[in-house]
């Protein structure tokens, strides 16, 4: 190719990119505002603007907050809130959070700057919490009207909730009731006003009936008016609560029209440790297991063990089948290799070898060894051998690279499919082990890493954090209240009732003697009624919270629990009944193996870090979203479906569907330095009406100035702050008479 031509070719080039992308400060990128993507939340202090802030933590959503209570916080005024970027009009933040519809005094500047500022860049306010009144567009609590407790409720998500924020929903919003003697959630029910004020409107997107009457209050809806848009929520919460939990995406899309950096999704995943060895069981009459070093027991009586069946395996793929999911096997080959060697068979190694597709394979190590410390175990617990001159002794890299390889080459020679970069080691060991083990085996790292293993599991009880060991990284796990050493419901009960009831009672007393992590049972629970009664439900409570919860961490379990009374089945049926009856199908439940959880966690962290700091950002002009993080840093985001990713010629698709959007990782393509999303016209918000009103979205004459009454049908006069009862400002755990609440019903 001569010269003139490579030039021309060259300028053949600069036009294609300057026909998709134009360059900015031109003219026709400064026609449209620009927003960035970034929240700002005004904070009274309050469990509902922590809520809201917690879900915009765990999704990776950047945001701004201004406390109200600190007296050096800066003034909300237009300076604070726009400006100018590249000869463009900037809205510094897309959405605001309020703690209520008017969290500042009668007739304020910041108020009024922030309604001109909603009005000017099309930006939607949420009010947290505030109680039913004309000036969000309900009518007073009264007449029909209920203020009180909500505790139990069971909410309805609306067809237009249903087609709008919550499309993830299938419609039933249940609330807690975990303590019958708390007051948990309070709530202002109402019903819209009959006549709006001119041009506005109310949408209901969340109701509960109102007691005594036939008709349904507003617990969430949208109040448009005089070019303001407000999601008003009407009752108290906290980020843990379940009737939150379950809003909470919804609430962030709604404010951010569906375009936001971050994203969230339901995860669970299931571990069954132990597959192929035997695990021993709990004795009842000695409350200890025989057989486990480290169970203190005495010897007697005799070991016992629990093993899987080829009729187990059987089980466990129909299960799989029936509810669209994949358990982890965490397996020990050596467990198999002894079997064959003393009764010259495995018949669970036949039956799962040819059930070896329907799982996920898993290095839990050849023989489970201990791999931190040298144990000792003629001390009660069990402590860490020294050598003569008093330094802990370690079991070896070598030892420890021995037991993960011939783990490896033993699924190998069998024809299981594994993933050699994933590992747990037998209770986790190698990594520190409180009290008796502060710090990490300072051979594990290497034998890591001479192995190849890139994953390990770590126990969420003693560090909930991705951490490094030496190259590799953790994967925190969730232990689950189905004990390793219980095969039968009576044996499970007895170990539970044995930790959890006082030493009167004819219990360990542990409860009693650590009062903040545990708390004693009134009473021991029935032998033949406690497992499906309480433990399970309580267990399947907990379980779903972490999946409505962002995380995508592991839960384990053994496989003990999948043999002879199958004890892990009656806690996932409700996981999954549940599930099922909350999500709609657009929302199903995300099931990783470890690597992809790892590598999930490891994006998350450079994702925070990268927003902290303040180095990942984004904004959108028109239907054009740019988002910038530092070179090697994915970043997250959600958009409307039909989304898609402009490269340096033509486009491509973004990230998967889910829960009705579009979200994904998203790096710049070939020759990009930021990320450029093309929104289609659907997906596109509207722009601000011209010529919207300015003035405040209330008034001293349409917000008065306390919560009514129950059964008032007159203005409050005392006070603008809704009631927040002791139970959503503190977490209130589940009690025995809550968990009988849950049996039969919503999780």
């Amino acid at each position: 190719m001569g010269r003139r031509t490579r030039w021309a070719a060259a300028f053949t080039a600069a036009g294609l990119l300057a026909a998709v992308a134009p360059a900015a400060g031109a003219h026709a990128a400064t026609a449209a505002q620009r927003i960035d993507l970034r929240v700002l939340v005004v904070d009274d202090g309050g469990p509902a603007t922590a809520a809201i802030m917690n879900e915009m933590d765990i999704s990776g959503t950047p945001y701004t907050v201004v406390k109200l209570a600190d007296s050096n916080r800066p003034t909300i005024n237009a300076a604070f809130l726009s400006g100018t970027a590249n000869g463009q009009a900037e809205g510094k933040f897309q959405a605001v959070v309020l703690p209520n519809n008017s969290p500042f005094a009668a007739g304020s500047a910041e108020m009024a700057a922030l309604t001109s500022y909603e009005q000017t860049f099309g930006v939607r306010q949420v009010d947290a919490y505030t109680y039913a009144q004309p000036a969000v567009g309900l009518n007073y609590a009264a007449d029909p009207g209920y203020i009180g407790s909500l505790d139990g409720t069971t909410g309805t998500v609306t067809a237009a909730g249903l087609a709008g924020p919550f499309k993830y929903l299938k419609g039933t919003l249940p609330f807690e009731d975990n303590d019958p003697t708390v007051t948990e959630s309070y709530g202002y029910l109402a019903t819209p006003l009959a006549t709006q004020a001119a041009g506005a409107t109310f949408t209901p997107l969340a109701t509960a009936p109102i007691p005594g009457s036939s008709s349904q209050g507003v617990l969430a809806g949208e109040y448009d008016h005089g070019g303001i848009s407000e999601l008003v929520l009407t009752f108290a919460y906290n980020q843990y609560q379940e009737q939150y939990r379950l809003l909470a995406r919804g609430i962030v899309d709604w404010m951010t029209q569906g375009i936001h950096l971050g994203y969230d999704r339901n995860y669970y995943e299931q571990h069954i440790d132990d597959v192929f060895l035997p695990d021993d069981r709990w004795s009842s009459t000695a409350k200890c297991t025989p057989g486990d070093a480290a169970s203190a027991c005495s010897g007697t009586p005799a070991e016992s063990t629990i093993r899987m069946t080829p009729a187990d395996v059987t089980y466990a793929q129909q299960w799989e089948q029936a509810h669209n999911f994949t358990f982890d096997f965490l397996f020990n080959g050596g467990g198999s290799d002894e079997q064959v060697a003393a009764t010259g068979s495995d018949p669970l190694l036949t039956a799962l070898t040819a059930a070896k597709s329907s799982f996920r394979w898993v290095n839990h190590t050849y023989d489970h060894p201990f791999l931190g410390c040298v144990q000792n175990t003629t001390t009660v617990p069990w402590s860490c051998t020294t050598n003569a001159d008093g330094s802990t002794a370690w079991v070896s890299k070598a030892t420890i690279q021995t037991a993960i390889t011939q783990n490896q080459q033993w699924a190998a020679s069998h024809g299981f499919s594994t993933d050699n970069t994933e590992l747990v080691t037998g209770e986790h060991s190698g990594l520190a082990t409180l009290p008796q083990q502060p710090v990490d085996n300072p051979n594990l790292a290497p034998a890591l890493a001479a192995a190849g293993v890139k994953w390990t599991g770590s126990d969420h009880s003693r560090e909930a954090n991705q951490r490094a060991v030496g190259s590799a990284l953790t994967v925190p796990r969730y232990p689950m209240n189905v004990y390793y050493n219980a095969g039968h419901t009576n044996d499970e009960v007895d170990e539970y009732n044995w930790l959890y009831t006082s030493t009167a009672q004819g219990g360990s007393g542990l409860c009693t003697a650590n009062p903040a992590t545990s708390t004693c049972l009134p009473s021991p629970l029935d032998e033949s009624t406690g497992y499906s009664s309480y433990i399970a439900p309580l267990e399947a409570r907990i379980d779903l919270g972490h999946i409505i919860d962002n995380s995508p961490l592991p839960t384990y379990a053994h496989q003990s629990n999948l043999a002879e009374d199958r004890i892990l089945y009656p806690v996932l049926n409700q996981i999954f009944d549940s599930y099922a009856n909350l999500f709609a199908a657009n929302a199903p439940i995300v099931n990783l193996r470890e690597s992809a959880i790892g590598a999930e966690l490891k994006q998350r962290t450079a994702w925070q870090a990268a927003v902290t700091a303040g180095t990942a950002s984004g904004y959108r002009v028109g239907s054009t979203v740019t988002v910038t993080a530092p070179s090697g840093v994915a970043a997250q985001v959600t958009v409307p479906t039909g989304t898609v990713q402009q490269q340096l010629l033509g486009t491509s698709a973004f990230g998967s569907a889910y829960a009705g959007e579009l979200s994904g990782w998203v790096s710049p393509g070939l020759l990009q330095g930021n990320v450029t999303l093309k929104l289609n016209a659907a997906g596109t918000p509207a722009a601000p009406a011209a010529g919207a009103a300015t003035t405040p979205s209330s008034s001293p004459s349409s917000s008065p100035s306390s919560s009514p009454s129950a059964g008032s049908s007159t203005p409050p006069t005392s006070s603008t702050t809704p009631v927040v009862p002791n139970g959503v400002k503190n977490l209130v755990p589940l009690t025995v008479a809550g968990v009988a609440k849950l049996v039969g019903a919503l999780l």
